[in-house]
């Protein structure tokens, strides 16, 4: 695959991923819903941490606004480290299989920082209103930006049986986790490396195999 289909792949994806969510930030207030099917729905939440809603803040004696920037920066090495990698796939003409996960991947990662480096400064609150973009009352600085996240996939909703140890009663759902278009181009891609690792790696060891068994012919005779 070349350069430029890669890169197109990645515009498409953040073109889908950044309409979604500008249209989900200037339409519902923070926590409303529709319900699409029974078992999907569109539900209105942001991210201001990592996977899970996780904060460093959790772990670390730090405050939430400087896990908020550390988490940002953090992620904006990882985007330029996958972008090297895409690049360095494409230039040694590696598997379409793998270029295809990179890409996957550093289209989800750059869509969810765009969301954390810009968004505060472009918005103002979803809190009991619609946001408007570009307000004068932005809800936060460079860096601190929320990721919107809105596909929720409540495929089962019930209730654990009584007779259950200690679920029993308590509310399940599955899938409960809330995403967004990054995130699951992010999966898909994490995805094809685990199951086609082969393929996604094997133009990759083929040619070391070939380096290794390359002939270069008898070894030259002793000095007299």
């Amino acid at each position: 695959m070349s350069l430029r289909k890669s890169v197109l792949i990645i515009v498409l994806l953040l073109l889908i991923d950044q309409v979604s969510k500008f249209y989900i930030k200037t339409n519902f207030v923070l926590g409303e819903s529709i319900d699409v099917f029974s078992w999907f729905k569109i539900l209105f939440i942001e991210n201001s941490g990592a996977a899970w809603g996780a904060k460093l803040s959790d772990f670390f004696p730090i405050t939430d606004r400087m896990g908020k920037l550390v988490l940002t920066v953090f992620r904006l090495f990882a985007v330029a480290g996958i972008g090297y990698w895409l690049f360095d796939t494409v230039r040694k003409k590696s598997s379409n299989t793998l270029i295809w996960a990179v890409s996957l991947i550093f289209a989800g990662a750059l869509g969810n920082i765009i969301d954390s480096v810009f968004y505060g400064m472009i918005f103002n609150d979803s809190y009991q209103q619609v946001a408007t973009a570009f307000s004068d009352q932005p809800y936060a600085d460079l860096f601190h930006g929320r990721v919107v996240d809105m596909l929720y996939f409540p495929l089962i909703d019930t209730t654990w049986p009584e007779w259950v140890p200690y679920f029993g009663g308590s509310d399940f759902r599955f899938f409960e986790p809330v995403f967004n278009i990054a995130d699951m181009a992010i999966s898909t891609g994490v995805g094809i490396l685990i199951v086609f690792n082969k393929k996604a790696f094997g133009n990759d060891e083929a040619e070391a195999e070939t380096d290794s068994g390359k002939n270069y012919g008898p070894p030259p005779p002793p000095e007299k």
